[in-house]
C-alpha cells in the first residue's frame, strides 16, 4: 500500500480535511459516499485513501462508491497518467471483470506491470488481447506472459502470438508448454546460442547501476557496447530499467523501438536527461512524442522550449507548444533560422499579436 501521508499531500487543502484520519467521522463518511463535488481524479484518490480508514463503515462506503463508479468518471480516470500507480492498481483489482473499465486501466502507462499481470490471470478475452498488444510490458514483466498463457479465456491465436514474440525477443519460460511449442516453431529443436544477460553485465561492469559513477574508460565502454549488441531484446529492456545514465544513453539509440522506449520510461531517468533528449535532433519522433505526452516533464519549461525548437518534433505538437511559451522566447523563435519555417512564421505572427 502507498504512503498515505504522501498521497494525502497531493490533494487540494480543501479536500484533505475529508480524508485526514484525524478529521471527524461524519466528514470522512461524506467523502466516502461520494457527496463532495470533486474532479474524477481527486474523487478516486479520496476513495482510495478512505478504503483503508480505521473506521469499518467508512472503509465499506469507500469500497462501495469505487465499485459503483460511473463510466463517465472512469473514462477520465483511466486516461489520467498523473494518477498515483497505487490508486490505478487498486481500481484495476476492483474492476478487472468489467471489460470497458479494465481496458482503460490496462492502457494507462501509470498502472503497474504487477497489477496488469494479476488482471491477466482472470480477465476476459477482450482485455487479454489488449494486454497482449503491449509488447514492452510483456518483455519487462515475464509473469504477465505466464498469466496470459494460463488464463482459460486466452485464445490459441493469442497464446501462440505472445509466445512466439517472447521467444524471438529472448524470453523463454520453460514451464509453459505453449512456450516450448513456440520455440520449436521459431528455432526448431535447438534453441539459439545464449546471449549476455543484464545480470551478467551488471556483475561484470558493476558501476553501470550507480548513477554517480564516472563514465567507463574507452576500452570498457567499447566492450560493454559490443556485449549489449549481442543481448536479446528482453535483456536490453531489463538493463534499461536497472542501468544508469550511461546505459540509458546507449539504449536510447538502440534500433529496436521497444528498447528505446524502455530506456526513456526508466523510473531512474532525470529531467536533465529528458532535456538532453528533447534538444537532440537525432532523437526519434516516437521518443519525442513520449516526452510530449508526459505532463510532469512538460512542467519543466526548458523541456517544453526544447521540444518546440526540435525539427524532429511533429509540427502539430510544436505549434501547440508555441502558444504556451514566454513572449521573449516567441520573439527569439521568430528570428531563429534553425527552426522549421512553419514554426518561425507562426512565431512571427504570435509575436505581432502579443505586441498588439
Amino acid at each position: 500500500m502507498t504512503d498515505v501521508p504522501l498521497l494525502l499531500n497531493t490533494l487540494p487543502s480543501t479536500i484533505r480535511k475529508h480524508v485526514d484520519p484525524s478529521s471527524p467521522i461524519p466528514l470522512r463518511l461524506m467523502a466516502a459516499k461520494g457527496a463532495l463535488p470533486l474532479t474524477p481524479s481527486d474523487f478516486i484518490a479520496v476513495l482510495f485513501l478512505l478504503s483503508v480508514d480505521l473506521v469499518p463503515e467508512i472503509r465499506e462506503a469507500a469500497q462501495l462508491s469505487a465499485r459503483n463508479i460511473s463510466e463517465k468518471f472512469m473514462v477520465s480516470i483511466g486516461r489520467d497518467e498523473r494518477l498515483q500507480t497505487e490508486v490505478l492498481d487498486w481500481l484495476l483489482d476492483l474492476h478487472w471483470a468489467n471489460a470497458n473499465y479494465a481496458k482503460l486501466l490496462v492502457a494507462n502507462t501509470a498502472t503497474s506491470d504487477e497489477a496488469i499481470a494479476r488482471c491477466a490471470s482472470h480477465c476476459n478475452t477482450e482485455v487479454l488481447e489488449l494486454i497482449g498488444l503491449n509488447q514492452l510490458r510483456l518483455l519487462r514483466h515475464e509473469e504477465m506472459l505466464r498469466q496470459i498463457c494460463q488464463n482459460p479465456n486466452a485464445t490459441p491465436v493469442l497464446v501462440d502470438s505472445v509466445c512466439e514474440f517472447a521467444v524471438r525477443s529472448g524470453v523463454f519460460l520453460e514451464d509453459l508448454p505453449a512456450m516450448q511449442e513456440a520455440q520449436m516453431r521459431v528455432f526448431g529443436k535447438t534453441a539459439p546460442e545464449g546471449s549476455p544477460t543484464s545480470a551478467e553485465l551488471v556483475e561484470e561492469f558493476s558501476s553501470i547501476v550507480d548513477e554517480k559513477a564516472l563514465p567507463l574508460e574507452e576500452g570498457k565502454r567499447l566492450s560493454l557496447s559490443q556485449k549489449i549488441l549481442k543481448m536479446s531484446v528482453s535483456e536490453k529492456i531489463k538493463l534499461a530499467m536497472r542501468g544508469n545514465k550511461e546505459i540509458r544513453t546507449l539504449l536510447l539509440r538502440d534500433t529496436n523501438r521497444l528498447v528505446a522506449v524502455a530506456a526513456i520510461q526508466s523510473p531512474r531517468i532525470t529531467e536533465a536527461e529528458i532535456l538532453g533528449i528533447a534538444q537532440n535532433r537525432t532523437t526519434s519522433e516516437e521518443i519525442l512524442r513520449i516526452v510530449f505526452r508526459n505532463r510532469e516533464w512538460l512542467k519543466f519549461y526548458p523541456i517544453k522550449l526544447a521540444l518546440t525548437k526540435n525539427a524532429k518534433v511533429p509540427q502539430a505538437i510544436s505549434m501547440q507548444l508555441l502558444s504556451t511559451l514566454r513572449e521573449s522566447d516567441v520573439r527569439a523563435l521568430a528570428k531563429d533560422k534553425n527552426v522549421p519555417n512553419v514554426i518561425q512564421t507562426m512565431a512571427k505572427k504570435l509575436a505581432v499579436q502579443k505586441k498588439a
